[in-house]
């Protein structure tokens, strides 16, 4: 549903008014801008029978958009203090569940009714790798992620061979992700130094590498990550504790130059490593 408008939340006010202050060590910065909290509605492409998670609501500002685009709304969020300030916002609400946990902790199967659900959140961006692997690897995974996060791990995420990363595969071996909008600094309160994308992404039905084969996947992209500027002959020598030339074998088996660098790899590429065994 797009096309929504709601009356600006006076984000100062508002913590002025329950004596709050923002706390840089739980990544608090509140998006603030109408049009970027159209933009990421518009992305998340919610449908009135969705049920959908937000990841540190704050003071409630995209919660209340989510509301009124959803049929329900789980808003998981840390910081006990705001909860008053919260429950006002959003009292006109009757379709959202404030739950103070901390997202890392929770079994999201137990959290949500079931798979096909949505995650729409600002997130922190301090602990933004670690939410993904949560989401992605959960038993009870979304069908699709929108999320706040810096542009330039944005554009890692979204990244092709030549610039791959361990982010960007463990990322995209789940689903497609795309960056939908670009959101500046300005947008948020407080001002963060950094401006933000809106990352948007597809969960697969099933993983691009089979389900018995991730935990090979896995072990072997960080290992051929851990020394990046080697070859990846010695970077999977290294990070496996094999000999260079067994490294060099199997590379060669699956017709990769043992002197290309992890970052050219595609993940198809890597999925032929996985099927060696």
């Amino acid at each position: 549903m797009t096309g929504l408008s709601l009356p600006p939340l006076n984000i100062p006010a508002l913590m002025k008014q329950f004596g709050l202050r923002t706390i840089k060590g739980l990544g608090q910065n509140f998006l603030q801008d109408d049009l970027a909290l159209q933009a990421i509605i518009q992305a998340a492409d919610i449908r009135l029978s969705d049920e959908v998670l937000e990841i540190g609501p704050g003071l409630g500002n995209m919660t209340r958009y989510l509301a009124l685009s959803a049929h329900s709304v789980t808003a998981v969020e840390l910081d006990e203090k705001l909860f008053p300030a919260l429950e006002t916002v959003l009292a006109p609400y009757k379709n959202v569940r404030l739950v103070h946990a901390d997202i890392l902790e929770v079994n999201l199967a137990n959290l949500m009714d079931g798979p096909d659900y949505l995650v729409v959140a600002n997130i922190p961006y301090y602990i933004t790798s670690a939410i993904l692997r949560h989401l992605l690897e959960s038993g009870s995974h979304p069908r699709r992620l929108v999320l706040t996060v810096q542009e330039e791990v944005a554009g890692r995420i979204c990244a092709g061979p030549g610039k791959m990363s361990l982010l960007a595969l463990s990322v995209q071996v789940y689903g497609t992700p795309q960056i939908t909008a670009y959101i500046p600094a300005e947008a948020f309160f407080p001002v963060p130094k950094v401006d933000s994308a809106v990352l948007r992404v597809e969960i697969l039905p099933v993983p691009r590498i089979s389900a018995p084969l991730l935990d090979t996947f896995f072990t072997l992209i960080k290992a051929g990550f851990s020394q990046k500027r080697k070859t990846l002959r010695n970077s999977l020598a290294g990070g496996l504790r094999i000999a260079s030339s067994e490294a060099e074998k199997r590379l060669t088996a699956v017709g990769i130059d043992p002197m290309r660098r992890a970052e050219t790899l595609s993940l198809e590429e890597w999925g032929k490593l996985c099927n060696l065994g």
